[in-house]
């Protein structure tokens, strides 16, 4: 792995860890989940996304210069991609991820597929 993904790996999980309702999952593909949806997601380049409403994501976008999130080559639904130096500011970093926690637990739960 590059030094940039272990980089953003340790501020990921320093942020995550700010919060006890969060909890890091994923060996290979880290990311936060509630109610059956993920919130939070670091991709294989070290990049950064946060899921949030339609609303938040337009001002999100606006407010940091930023885009939309992509891992893999594919468009995240209602994720924004976070910009490395927002890193510095652990506690607005951390008001943006209990904003993209209450997005998903107003989400109606997914149901559970059947093996």
């Amino acid at each position: 792995m590059d030094s940039k993904w272990q980089k953003n790996l340790k501020r990921y999980d320093e942020l995550v860890a700010l919060n006890p309702k969060f909890e890091r999952l994923g060996k290979t593909m880290p990311y936060t989940s509630a109610n059956t949806h993920m919130f939070s997601l670091l991709n294989k380049d070290g990049e950064f996304g946060i899921r949030l409403s339609k609303e938040s994501q337009e001002k999100f976008k606006e407010e940091h210069n930023t885009t939309i999130y992509k891992s893999y080559g594919a468009t995240m639904r209602d994720y924004v991609l976070v910009p490395d130096e927002m890193f510095d500011d652990m506690e607005l970093l951390s008001k943006y991820l209990e904003e993209s926690y209450q997005y998903v637990m107003s989400l109606p739960a997914q149901p559970r597929k059947k093996k």
